[in-house]
């Protein structure tokens, strides 16, 4: 891999991101009824993240869309909620530390647009994702805050979004 870049999706991005979601989804046992492989945003990222508070960050390099993940408001809730979605990454950009970089990213964005807290829906099987959810200050929480329609999902997490001073002082 060369060229290795974390960048805000762009148009032509769309079909890279739907095929890195087609891929790593069903190697979690996330590809029936109730996931988020069914979206119908998946179709087309780059449009779905385009109106306001919403932004989608991919992981490329020459030209291949190798991750991604992004923030949009929690459909259903307040103004202060909003949900990390889509963030999925390719065996081999795995364990690279750029999770954390795209992590870093989507909360800085979830601040800069004044959300308070961030939610995600995952599955317990997915314990790579976890362990970053859970060090990036994510707490584990009994259930889902509003339907998603991702009723497969059996995993749910919600963070304060606190100044990173803030959070590391408590």
């Amino acid at each position: 891999m060369t060229n290795l870049k974390i960048r805000v999706i762009d148009e032509s991005d769309s079909a890279g991101v739907k095929k890195v979601i087609q891929t790593v989804m069903p190697e979690f046992g996330a590809s029936g009824p109730g996931f988020a492989i069914h979206d119908p945003e998946v179709q087309d990222m780059h449009s779905a993240y385009q109106k306001p508070r919403h932004v989608y960050f991919v992981i490329e390099s020459d030209g291949h869309i190798l991750g991604g993940g992004g923030i949009a408001p929690l459909e259903g809730n307040e103004d202060n909620v909003c949900e990390l979605r889509k963030m999925y990454f390719l065996p081999e950009v795995r364990g690279k530390g750029l999770g954390q970089e795209v992590m870093d990213l989507c909360l800085k964005s979830a601040r800069d647009f004044g959300f308070k807290q961030c939610y995600l829906e995952t599955l317990e099987t997915m314990t790579g994702a976890r362990k970053l959810y859970e060090k990036n200050g994510f707490r584990k929480i009994a259930g889902s805050m509003r339907e998603t329609g991702h009723f497969g999902c059996d995993a749910y997490y919600l963070k304060e979004l606190l100044e990173d001073s803030e959070f590391k002082s408590t």
